[in-house]
């Protein structure tokens, strides 16, 4: 069993280890996470989340890591949440994007890590919100949520984050049209990335006009920015970051920022919840009292829905 209050002390302290100790607890589904979360909800509420998002290939983290350089030179610590897919053996990281902020590793002002998905659809793992919240507690000033390339309804990001990014590159073919239907109704700020490439400026003004077909805003709404980037060379990445900022200034102004916040905060618990009822769903199979509902299901005489209303009351009540 892990000492807790001491692995938070440390992680306050800006100790790398003990980071990675919490995040793993919370990874892990440790019997141990409520008392982690319950130790971590007043150190929380601090950090800048912002998610980055987009299809596979379009630089999100070379962009990621052009962001950090930039919010150091700010001297602000930045927390760093890549979400991989799974290795269909291990169930850990496949990509391990760490290796492509190698140059930040030693910097004690960056905290790297990359989790896998798991299997969770939407483009981050389960463990995300809890994870963004030991590195919120362990005092970043800002923390970048890098999603596995994602297509059209996995857009989970946008729940999870206060300013949502999404990146796309030209000469990606099908750039806009995988963004259509679900990407391009979640971003704050757009990246077309790879602007040296040739038809930055050609994706850059289909996706402006794309943006005014759906457009429904009033005035003084937030539009988002469309800002082109070379990532690599880390030319463009001030003027995203000041996109950022101005949009962080926009949200609490009009306390956008806490609603934000409260939703999350607010489908959070729902999960648990619903995890937690799952669980305890699962754990009838075989029990009497299931087999009961179906058998009188298949005579006739219930309905799933009646059934299944008797159950949640027996476990709600239980």
């Amino acid at each position: 069993m892990q000492d807790v209050a001491s692995l938070v002390t440390q992680a306050r302290e800006g100790r790398p280890r003990a980071v990675a100790r919490l995040i793993s607890l919370v990874e892990g589904a440790s019997p141990q996470l409520r008392e982690v979360m319950a130790a971590l909800a007043p150190l929380t509420g601090n950090a800048y989340v912002v998610g980055l998002t987009g299809s596979p290939g379009v630089g999100k983290s070379t962009c990621t890591s052009a962001l950090v350089t930039a919010y150091r030179r700010q001297g602000k610590r930045v927390g760093v949440l890549a979400v991989d897919p799974s290795s269909p053996f291990s169930g850990g990281a496949l990509l391990g994007d760490r290796v492509r902020m190698s140059e930040h590793a030693s910097d004690p002002g960056v905290y790297i890590r990359s989790m896998a998905t798991r299997g969770h659809l939407g483009g981050l793992a389960w463990a995300a919100p809890q994870a963004i919240r030991v590195l919120d507690a362990a005092g970043c000033d800002v923390v970048l949520v890098e999603t596995v390339g994602v297509g059209q309804s996995e857009v989970e990001i946008a729940a999870q984050a206060d300013t949502s990014v999404v990146l796309l590159a030209p000469g990606m073919g099908d750039g806009i049209q995988a963004a259509k239907a679900g990407i391009l109704e979640i971003g704050d700020v757009y990246v077309v990335n790879k602007a040296d490439r040739d038809g930055a400026d050609a994706t850059a003004r289909e996706l402006n006009h794309m943006l005014g077909l759906g457009e429904s805003r009033g005035p003084g709404d937030w539009r988002p920015p469309i800002v082109k980037t070379v990532a690599a060379r880390e030319e463009g990445i001030d003027e995203v970051v000041e996109a950022l900022e101005k949009h962080r200034a926009w949200m609490e102004e009009r306390g956008v920022l806490v609603e934000r916040r409260l939703a999350r905060a607010s489908r959070e618990v729902e999960t648990i919840a619903v995890t937690a009822l799952r669980e305890r769903i699962a754990d009838l199979h075989g029990d009497r009292r299931l087999s009961a509902l179906a058998e009188r299901i298949v005579a006739g005489d219930l309905d799933p829905y009646r059934a299944a209303d008797s159950l949640v009351e027996g476990l709600t009540e239980g």
